[in-house]
């Protein structure tokens, strides 16, 4: 059995919303389409099987291609584990894009609350646009508690606007994911009234499924050589058109099936710390670094909540890393905060400053052009 699969443009929000509402109900699948991105190289089907309702199409900030397909089960499964973790169902401020796993989530639990949400008008965000959407939110029908989801960058800017803050301040959780938040920026939001929720997951786990370092309700997480493993209702039926990466990313483990992340993480006390990609470390001078934890120790220091650490080729050493950044800092304070906590080899060789960092329209790093740009030559 299969159902059509219909691509629509993540442009018009109102209609991905549309689109969402009848997968959900045995409709057509839906796969919205970010039509400023480049294609992936090969074409999305005309039909999938019968039990996907959303594919996801993800280039990633660093990996290949893939289409993530989710069935409806999953994609409900997370939005009730979410409304059970933050209190009950309510109204959202839409401001992430909704071709990403994190913006279908928000229309996916608009539509299982019943509620409309107020979307941050388009083109690049801004502070200003964000208040003015949860102004509509509070001015339109009443509805029992107040939500919105965003990346780091998104809640940096508004906690620079007063009146932003301030509508900020009055939602009953602010989700912030799709990369690791900054302490930092955790605690000045928290300082000015804000109940920040920080997220951890995937488009193969419907979405953000670790609340604070804790999985929500119906979702497992379990360490394997290092790795982070990840099993619940939550987990996507696997990827389109390629059952290799599929079997290799989803397995079975004593009658569970569990999503491989590829994360480096610890799990104690029912508490998950991710560490970083475990494919994101490169050896200097013959020893091992990781540049996930070398940018949160960047990333402590003031006015470096957006830093990126990325790898420099060396003819002297093989790899080191670099500080890209927007705003300017002394090489000596961060390689003397880096050294203190790993060592040596961890320090980082340049502070790159440049204009604005490259971006995902998803709002995360663009790590292959900020690699780049560190290093031309690759």
């Amino acid at each position: 059995m299969s159902r059509p699969l219909v691509a629509t443009g993540a442009a018009d929000p109102s209609a991905v919303l549309r689109g969402l509402e009848a997968a959900l109900t045995g409709g057509p699948a839906l796969l919205p389409v970010d039509e400023d991105a480049p294609a992936l190289p090969t074409a999305a089907p005309a039909h999938v099987p019968d039990g996907v309702a959303v594919v996801v199409e993800t280039s990633g900030s660093t990996g290949t291609g893939k289409r993530v397909a989710l069935s409806a089960a999953a994609l409900l499964a997370g939005a009730a584990a979410a409304d059970a973790a933050l209190g009950g169902p309510g109204g959202w401020v839409l401001a992430l894009p909704t071709h990403y796993i994190a913006g279908l989530n928000v229309l996916t639990r608009s539509i299982a609350a019943g509620t409309t949400p107020s979307v941050v008008a388009a083109g690049r965000f801004t502070a200003a646009a964000f208040a003015d959407a949860a102004d509509r939110l509070v001015a339109g029908p009443t509805v029992p508690r107040r939500y919105t989801s965003l990346v780091p960058v998104q809640l940096a800017r508004v906690l620079d606007d007063p009146r932003a803050t301030a509508a900020l301040a009055g939602f009953d959780a602010v989700l912030v994911g799709g990369q690791a938040t900054p302490a930092a920026l955790v605690s000045r939001a928290r300082s000015a009234g804000v109940r920040v929720v920080t997220t951890y997951g995937a488009s193969e786990t419907s979405g953000g499924c670790v609340y604070d370092g804790v999985p929500l309700g119906p979702v497992h997480a379990e360490v394997v050589d290092g790795e982070l493993h990840l099993a619940g209702p939550v987990l996507a039926e696997g990827y389109l058109g390629d059952p290799d990466r599929t079997a290799a990313t989803f397995t079975e483990r004593d009658g569970r099936r569990w999503y491989r992340t590829g994360d480096a993480a610890t799990v104690e006390d029912g508490r998950v710390r991710v560490s970083g990609r475990l494919d994101d470390v490169l050896i200097s001078g013959g020893e091992k670094v990781p540049l996930g934890a070398v940018e949160r120790l960047v990333r402590e220091l003031p006015g470096q909540d957006g830093a990126v650490v990325t790898r420099r080729a060396s003819g002297e050493w093989g790899e080191v890393p670099v500080v890209v950044t927007e705003a300017p800092i002394a090489l000596e304070v961060v390689r003397a905060h880096v050294g203190a906590a790993l060592g040596r080899a961890a320090r980082p060789a340049e502070v790159l400053v440049v204009e604005r960092l490259p971006m995902l329209a998803s709002g995360k790093p663009d790590r292959r052009s900020i690699r780049s740009l560190a290093d031309p030559t690759t």
